[in-house]
């Protein structure tokens, strides 16, 4: 993958972020994949998605970009989040290129993060 597309994809997802916290359904809507749209048909349909089953990257307290993966030969950037109430999230953001070679996202996946509490002796 090249450099260009990294920066290309990362700057798809910072966007939709954006208009999540701008509340612009009709940009957020516009950054996802063609198969997504149809799913929803709505760009406020799609907010409201994202608001119920994807509140931390709808509304997070931070972001870090952590980098681009193949999960089943998918481009799919990971990212850690912060939500609100300070809890950790990682967001799996598989991504989809068109025929155009943009990009568009495909779909997301909120994983929980554990961290360990360990005492030192």
């Amino acid at each position: 993958m090249s450099t260009h597309d990294k920066h290309a994809i990362r700057s798809i997802v910072e966007r939709q972020l954006q208009a999540f916290q701008d509340n612009d359904a009709t940009t957020a809507f516009s950054l996802a994949s063609p198969e997504l749209q149809r799913q929803l048909r709505q760009p406020h349909a799609f907010m409201e998605m994202v608001r119920t089953h994807y509140q931390p990257v709808y509304s997070p307290r931070a972001v870090i970009f952590e980098g681009i993966v193949h999960i089943q030969k998918r481009p799919t950037l990971q990212m850690m989040v912060m939500t609100k109430g300070g809890t950790l999230v990682r967001a799996l953001y598989m991504m989809q290129q068109q025929a155009d070679s943009t990009w568009r996202i495909a779909g997301c996946q909120l994983l929980p993060v554990c961290i360990e509490n360990r005492r030192r002796p």
